[in-house]
């Protein structure tokens, strides 16, 4: 977290690092993302759902992924809000879109397989639940990053907003145990997955997480050259 954080509080170094790498980055996931759907293409039927599987190697990473964004968007806004990182609540407010957009795919491709297995678009089930209220989450942060014109003000909000909705995602990950689930609990780490569909699964998540990073960081990069912008028409008409 030090490291993070004083990556963070250097502008220039952020800059000169993640011009490089943002690309490699993309790089990096169109091989991963390209490696994940050949193979998903090649994995037998499932022998209960049939090839309705294959919706899996599109809905897992992006549930992931959409947590882990949440997870990031909270670790930026506690910095910013705590330590006045140059850089954090750009990079929580990068964040946002981002997490949205991977949770609401989720929410869409758990939706469409869920029609076939449960004979229904939707339930009010516990993990479905917690995670449109994580969606919402997203919507309710960037609105209120938008809602106020002072934009120091608007950080504070937010990263408030974020830390206090960071309870969720525990709440994402044990609803299945907590209470009654239609949803299934976890294969992965408990070794039940077939391991003819681990390989694809892992190559999508890789480049879910790698696509997730390269867009972050340009993301940043563009609200850091947005404020240096309005940092320097503000001096001129001062001046």
């Amino acid at each position: 977290m030090p490291g993070f954080g004083a990556f963070l509080a250097n502008p220039a170094r952020f800059m000169a690092v993640s011009r490089w790498l943002a690309p490699s980055l993309g790089a990096l996931a169109a091989f991963l993302l390209a490696a994940g759907l050949w193979t998903a293409m090649s994995v037998p039927d499932d022998y209960q759902q049939g090839a309705t599987i294959r919706i899996m190697f599109i809905h897992v990473p992006a549930a992931v992924t959409g947590m882990f964004v949440y997870a990031c968007l909270g670790v930026a806004s506690f910095l910013g809000l705590v330590f006045r990182h140059a850089l954090a609540d750009a990079a929580a407010k990068a964040a946002a879109p981002l997490g949205a957009a991977f949770t609401a795919l989720a929410l869409v491709t758990g939706s469409l397989w869920g029609r076939p297995m449960w004979g229904t678009w939707w339930v009010w089930d516990a993990r479905l639940t917690s995670v449109l209220v994580l969606f919402l989450l997203y919507l309710g942060y960037m609105a209120l990053h938008a809602a106020l014109d002072d934009e120091a003000k608007a950080a504070r909000a937010a990263a408030i907003l974020a830390l206090v909705g960071s309870v969720n995602l525990p709440v994402i990950y044990f609803s299945v145990y907590w209470w009654n689930s239609l949803h299934q609990g976890d294969t992965i780490i408990s070794g039940r997955l077939a391991p003819a569909y681990g390989l694809p699964l892992l190559f999508m998540w890789g480049g879910y997480m790698a696509l997730f990073g390269a867009l972050w960081l340009v993301r940043i990069r563009a609200e850091v050259w947005r404020r240096r912008a309005g940092a320097r028409a503000m001096a001129r008409a001062l001046a």
